[in-house]
């Protein structure tokens, strides 16, 4: 058994034994073989590097209380990871690959699978990259695949915390760009402005729709959700958010479970009196409740603070609860690593 503090742990990298990692050349993929090296070995030309033709994901493995190990949805990070290849021309990873990599990394690596109970999980960043010898500004003949995992700490380490956010002035995505894309780039330019609002004591930026620069898309690397007095679950859409598994989850379940209406729709920023609960939503933190949004000289300041509001709460215990196997997932969302 492994000799991690599970409860000290945080959101940062640590060396697992085994990684998967899939070659792709002369248009087919080979099978794929778990590597015990964390180091890639590519070409000093790869596109990746140059020209930034990679795209990534995330997702977590989750210990039940039986001690089997649970994978949400992975087929949605199959679809959106191949929904970002085909937006760099980059050639789709198979659903049967990817599910392979993730399954094999999850199970060569069992024992850093954190223990139920601890609020602990298994990170797992899937990886896809442009590599081989070029220098022109065009398609990689080579690509990787690669999925790799560390064990991670619950987000909020004494429940679940409200934060402020700032408005940003900067964009995080152009209007028809790869905002709706998994790819580095968005997240490199994210980094100066992220920074700026966290000297100002905010956890990120609230970023604003590029074209018009009225309504909210996201929310540093999450997406934005609001909840009114009529019992709405309201979340921004628009073709330069990252489409996030974790907010259609929490549509539907917002739907199913708590008989919300749901409304994907514009977000003005001048109409935050519309909420009495908002969050940011995605796979680190599943939800973080947003206590208030500074916009320019304003703090408009939703349900408290200080406290989590009550739906944020219900929505946020549902999900967690269907992630490591204590509420009943619908159908087709779970996908059971059994441990011997």
């Amino acid at each position: 058994m492994v000799d991690i503090k599970w409860e000290e742990l945080g959101f940062s990298y640590i060396k697992t034994p085994y990684r998967f990692i899939a070659h792709w050349q002369d248009g087919a993929w080979d099978e794929g073989v778990l590597s015990e090296d964390n180091v890639l070995h590519i070409h000093e030309g790869s596109p990746a590097l140059h020209y930034g033709q990679q795209c990534f994901e995330g997702l977590k493995a989750y210990r039940r209380k039986d001690g089997n190990i649970n994978l949400f949805r992975p087929e949605q990070n199959s679809q959106r990871m191949n929904r970002s290849a085909r937006r760099l021309l980059m050639p789709a990873v198979p659903e049967e690959l990817f599910l392979k990599g993730v399954t094999e990394t999850v199970k060569a690596n069992e024992e850093y699978v954190p223990p139920y109970g601890t609020g602990a999980t298994l990170y797992l960043r899937p990886l896809l990259i442009g590599v081989g010898e070029n220098i022109g500004v065009h398609p990689a003949n080579e690509y990787l695949f690669v999925v790799f995992c560390m064990p991670v700490g619950a987000y909020f380490k004494g429940g679940l915390t409200p934060t402020n956010f700032i408005v940003s002035d900067y964009d995080r995505a152009a209007p028809k760009g790869t905002g709706a894309a998994k790819v580095g780039g968005n997240y490199a330019a994210s980094l100066l402005p992220g920074a700026e609002a966290k000297e100002r004591n905010f956890s990120d930026c609230i970023y604003l729709d590029p074209e018009t620069h009225t309504k909210i898309e996201e929310v540093g690397s999450a997406n934005f959700f609001g909840i009114t007095a009529n019992n709405e679950f309201v979340t921004p859409i628009s073709p330069s958010i990252l489409p996030s598994i974790t907010k259609y989850s929490l549509l539907y379940l917002s739907k199913e479970r708590l008989g919300m209406t749901v409304i994907e729709g514009d977000c003005p920023i001048a109409e935050l009196d519309r909420f009495v609960e908002a969050g940011a939503c995605g796979t680190a933190a599943a939800i973080s409740p947003i206590g208030g949004i500074q916009n320019g000289d304003d703090l408009h300041v939703f349900y408290s603070e200080t406290e989590v509001g009550p739906v944020t709460q219900r929505l946020y215990d549902e999900l967690i609860g269907i992630q490591f196997g204590d509420v009943e997932a619908p159908e087709g969302w779970i996908r059971i690593i059994p441990v011997k």
